[in-house]
C-alpha cells in the first residue's frame, strides 16, 4: 500500500507545476488575452477619436479630442441602417440553420460504413473543394437559371454547401459516435432518421455548434453576393453591403473634393472618413462578439474531441 501511494505521489508531481511555472504561465495566459482584446479596444477608441487628431497625429490610444462624427454619420441613415441589420440577421439565422441541416444530411451517409456509395460522394464533395466552376459559371446559373436575383434566396443558396464543412463533420461523427450505438438502435427498431435525430445528434452537439458557428460567421460577413445579385431591390441589403457602400461613398468625396466646389470640399473635409472606417467595424465586430460567449462550451468540447481518450 505504502509502494503505491510513493507511486501515486511521484506521478502526481511529474504532473503538476510548481507555484513558479504556474504565476509564469498565467502571466503568459494574460498577456495573450491582451494582444487578442488590445487591438479591438484600439479601433473603438479610434472609432471616437475626432478626425482633426487623426489627420495631426494619426492613430493613437489617447487622441487630442474625442469625437462621435463617425456614429453621427452612420445613425444619420435611421430606418435604413436598421432594416439592414435585421437582413443581416434574418439572411444569417436562416442560412445558418439550412447548411448546418444540410452538412449533418450530408456528411451522417458518409460516416455511415454500410452505405453504398460513400466513396462517390466522398469523391463528389472533395472534388468540389479542388476545382470550382469560377465566377462567371456560377453568376450565370444562379441569375439565369435559378432565378437568384434581387431576393433573399441570392444572398443564402450559393453558401449552403460547403465541403470543408462536410469533412470536419463527418470526422465529428468518426470520433464521437461508436458504430455500436447504432446497431443497437437498429435492434430495437429505430429507423434511420429517428436514429440520427434522436440519438446521434445529441452526441454530435459540440461538432454542430462548431458548424454552426463557422457558417454564421460566413452569412454575416458576406457582402460580395449583395454586389453580385442585387440590382433593383436594396431593402434587402445586409448590413455588410450597406456599409462597404458607405465607405466607397466616403472615400469618392475624399478623393474628388477639389473638383466639387467650396462647399464639396467643405463638407469633404468634415467627413469623418478615417474614423468611420473604424466604427464600421464595430457595428459588424459587436453582434458577433456577443455571440459568441453562447457558442464557447460547445466549440471548445467540439475542438477537443478525441484529443483525450479516458
Amino acid at each position: 500500500m505504502q509502494a503505491q501511494a510513493r507511486h501515486r505521489g511521484k506521478s502526481a508531481s511529474l504532473n503538476s507545476f510548481g507555484p513558479g511555472a504556474q504565476v509564469l504561465f498565467h502571466a503568459l495566459l494574460a498577456l495573450f488575452s491582451l494582444l487578442c482584446i488590445v487591438p479591438f479596444l484600439f479601433v473603438i477608441i479610434i472609432s471616437f477619436t475626432s478626425e482633426d487628431s487623426i489627420r495631426q497625429i494619426g492613430y493613437s490610444f489617447v487622441p487630442l479630442s474625442w469625437g462621435t462624427q463617425a456614429y453621427k454619420y452612420v445613425f444619420e441613415l435611421g430606418d435604413t441602417l436598421w432594416r439592414s441589420y435585421f437582413n443581416s440577421f434574418l439572411i444569417t439565422v436562416i442560412g445558418t440553420v439550412l447548411s448546418v441541416a444540410m452538412c449533418v444530411l450530408y456528411a451522417y451517409p458518409l460516416f455511415r460504413k454500410d452505405f453504398k456509395f460513400r466513396g462517390f460522394f466522398n469523391f463528389l464533395s472533395f472534388f468540389t473543394m479542388i476545382f470550382g466552376g469560377g465566377l462567371v459559371p456560377t453568376f450565370v446559373i444562379c441569375k439565369s437559371v435559378l432565378g437568384l436575383s434581387d431576393n433573399y434566396a441570392a444572398l443564402i443558396v450559393p453558401l449552403l454547401f460547403s465541403p470543408f464543412n462536410i469533412i470536419v463533420m463527418r470526422t465529428f461523427f468518426q470520433t464521437s459516435v461508436p458504430m455500436e450505438l447504432i446497431e443497437a438502435a437498429t435492434i430495437d427498431g429505430s429507423g434511420e432518421y429517428n436514429t440520427l435525430l434522436r440519438i446521434i445528434v445529441p452526441v454530435v452537439k459540440p461538432g454542430i455548434a462548431t458548424i454552426a458557428l463557422l457558417n454564421a460567421l460566413v452569412f454575416w460577413n458576406e457582402w460580395f453576393l449583395s454586389l453580385l445579385y442585387l440590382n433593383k431591390n436594396m431593402d434587402i441589403m445586409p448590413l455588410q453591403y450597406l456599409l462597404m457602400r458607405m465607405q466607397r461613398n466616403a472615400d469618392f468625396l475624399a478623393k474628388n473634393s477639389s473638383m466639387m466646389g467650396v462647399d464639396g470640399a467643405k463638407a469633404a473635409m468634415e467627413l469623418p472618413s478615417q474614423s468611420l472606417k473604424m466604427a464600421l467595424v464595430v457595428f459588424i465586430v459587436i453582434p458577433i462578439a456577443c455571440a459568441y460567449p453562447f457558442f464557447q462550451r460547445y466549440v471548445v468540447a467540439g475542438l477537443t474531441i478525441g484529443s483525450v481518450k479516458g
